[in-house]
């Protein structure tokens, strides 16, 4: 069994996990988002170096891999900066466009992609001049701008007039000639009633599509000049990967948080948490979502910044604070984020022209960051630069000392953490809080309990945990197609078209399709009720079914791979943690207080220790504050409970 590589590309940085049978090994770089690729490379470098001492064996590591899988934020940052293509629209005639911006966010999102680049087109038309039609509404398009077009009709034969413009246009502009436009049908993409919902899949999907196809195809690009047997595979939003050539561009959006709620779900299982409240911190956001009763928080119909869309996406809410979250004063106030300042340029104290203060400089100035262990002690922090920043933009508009900005800095920063948490569920007794990402463990207890959640948990592997649940996905396709008529041959039609789209993907993925587990269910949909049902191949149709009701065949087809894993709950004697020293850290009455330091790997199964105190990995530290008890397990998990 080789190893396993997982990649989650963030807006800030970028973090690796190489699993190699129970060895896990992680480490981290500086996301570069003028070239994707550049940091996917140093990526594997530095898992190189970590493996076998030295950078350059690229090779070796490749050829000792079975898997690589890798999610990118690359989607989700292109949408909120609305860099991409112009798309060009096809409605039916006389349907209104402004149903498509519904809300603030579609309309500004829709003036960003499309603008005026919107065409209507008769369905009706006879043969003659159907295809007449689409070449003229092609090229008036073309003409505006539009080098993507995508058409979304209406009525319950949408699909069929779809297929119909699509066979003519590729008559018209075949694929293999310079210069044509793809032109993407919403049928193809989603099944699903609602056309203003399909509509604005189909057009995120193709404003997505040719940034990601250049850097994906890039990266892979990188793994077969280094050797690598096998196809990179993309960690998708619905928790399951596919290789580039089968993955769809929407799915890649917010597949990052996904990964951290995939190992949310295997943490929650692992030790049977009720309620597991999961806060992913970053450099940029807080992602947060729930893993109840064993299953995530997720929606049949997702949104994407506020829009709706056709696919199914979890419940995971970013929230703009993370560790380079810009902090500054507004109408005498401590404001935090939205606003980042990424990992170019960066915190002030990475000396890299950031003069924005953020947490970070915050946490280096009152002693929390030691600047010899931050970053796996692979940064350099530059002290004068962080204090400058937090004086010109927080103690100096609120009139204090620089130990009077600290605290309040530090206050606002949990205190926005904690509210949304509370803003995002209900907080009862079993809830557990899950603290994640490089900045998540910073100040757990202090998020808690403001929160009101007594019980907390940090992984081991919290800087790179949403990479490491990305190794709890296999390689999977969803498909999903309409009976027509509610009857038993009807629904085994449909049953061989999935069958045959299935077999032919996972062909495509280099599987057997004996190999592979097939799940079947139907989709219902009824006004504006969807309700998913379990139902297999053989069955009779389920009875409450209506000839009214829009009821599709559903099929998830899975070829299980390796997998990222926990070690066995195995009890231990309690034990003295093992103190790693002490470190002074600046008090709110000005003064200073020592505070043991115990670092996570020097830790053996079972051992404990209450706070005050710090707890330190090579690439987190967190603070436990008084009242708190932690015990660090055979996972190097630490568990901590708040004391009555």
């Amino acid at each position: 069994m080789g190893k396993l590589i997982n990649i989650d590309n963030g807006g800030t940085l970028t973090d690796i996990c190489v699993i190699d049978g129970n060895k896990v090994l992680h480490t981290k770089t500086l996301t570069t988002p003028y070239d994707l690729s550049k940091c996917f490379f140093e990526g594997l470098k530095k898992a190189s170096k970590l493996i076998y001492g030295e950078d350059d064996r690229i090779v070796d590591l490749l050829l000792s891999t079975d898997h690589i899988r890798y999610s990118t934020t690359q989607g989700t940052n292109a949408i909120v900066e609305k860099k991409g293509p112009r798309i060009g629209l096809i409605v039916p005639k006389g349907s209104k466009v402004e149903s498509l911006k519904g809300n603030k966010a579609e309309a500004e999102l829709f003036d960003a992609l499309v603008a005026d680049r919107v065409a209507e087109f008769d369905t009706a038309l006879s043969w003659e001049n159907f295809d007449h039609e689409v070449v003229m509404t092609i090229n008036r398009l073309t003409a505006a701008g539009a080098n993507r077009v995508v058409v979304s009709f209406g009525g319950s034969e949408y699909s069929q007039d779809e297929a119909r413009f699509k066979a003519a246009a590729l008559e018209k502009f075949p694929r293999h000639l310079l210069g044509v436009v793809p032109v993407l049908c919403a049928s193809d993409l989603a099944d699903d009633v609602n056309r203003e919902r399909r509509t604005w899949t189909t057009l995120l999907n193709a404003f997505l599509h040719p940034t990601m196809e250049t850097f994906l195809y890039n990266a892979e690009g990188i793994l077969r000049e280094y050797y690598h047997q096998h196809p990179l595979l993309i960690f998708r939003n619905d928790g399951d990967s596919a290789r580039v050539a089968r993955t769809v561009a929407i799915k890649t959006y917010s597949s990052g948080p996904r990964g951290g709620m995939e190992g949310s779900k295997a943490m929650a299982d692992h030790y049977g948490f009720k309620r597991l409240l999961s806060m992913d911190i970053g450099g940029t956001t807080t992602d947060i979502g729930l893993v109840e009763n064993g299953r995530v928080a997720a929606s049949l119909r997702g949104d994407v910044e506020g829009v709706a869309v056709s696919l199914p996406l979890c419940d995971v809410i970013s929230v703009g604070v993370g560790g380079s979250s810009i902090i500054k004063v507004a109408n005498g106030k401590v404001k935090v984020g939205p606003e980042s300042t990424g990992g170019a340029p960066g915190p002030a104290c990475f000396g890299l022209g950031g003069q924005n203060a953020t947490i970070t400089d915050v946490f280096l100035l009152n002693g929390l960051i030691d600047p010899a262990s931050y970053f796996g002690g692979a940064m350099k922090l530059d002290r004068a630069r962080a204090e400058a920043a937090v004086m010109e933009n927080i103690a100096n508009p609120l009139g204090v000392d620089l130990d009077t900005a600290l605290e309040a800095a530090q206050k606002a920063w949990a205190e926005k953490v904690a509210v949304s948490l509370t803003d995002y569920t209900k907080i009862d007794a079993d809830t557990t809080l899950g603290a994640f990402g490089g900045a998540g463990p910073f100040l757990v207890t202090d998020v808690a309990e403001a929160a009101g959640i007594k019980s907390a948990i940090i992984p081991g592997l919290a800087a790179v945990f949403s990479a490491f649940g990305i190794g709890f996905s296999d390689i999977a396709q969803s498909y999903q197609s309409r009976i027509r008529t509610l009857t038993k041959g009807a629904a085994e039609e449909v049953v061989e078209e999935l069958t045959h789209r299935a077999r032919r993907d996972m062909f495509a993925e280099g599987f057997e399709f004996d190999e592979c587990v097939l799940e079947w269910g139907i989709a219902r949909v009824r006004g504006e009720d969807e309700t998913e049902m379990y139902w297999s191949p053989g069955d009779a149709l389920p009875k409450d079914l209506l000839d009214s009701d829009h009821v599709s065949v559903a099929l998830r087809v899975v070829k299980q791979i390796n997998h990222a894993h926990f070690a066995a709950n195995v009890s231990t004697a309690a034990m003295p943690a093992v103190n790693g020293g002490t470190r002074r850290l600046k008090a709110a009455n000005k003064s200073f207080v020592d505070l043991p330091v115990f670092r996570i790997e020097d830790q053996p199964a079972g051992a404990t220790g209450e706070g005050p105190c710090i707890l330190e990995e090579a690439y987190f530290t967190g603070r436990v504050g008084a009242g708190w008890r932690f015990e660090v397990n055979a996972n190097r998990d630490t568990i901590l409970t708040k004391l009555k």
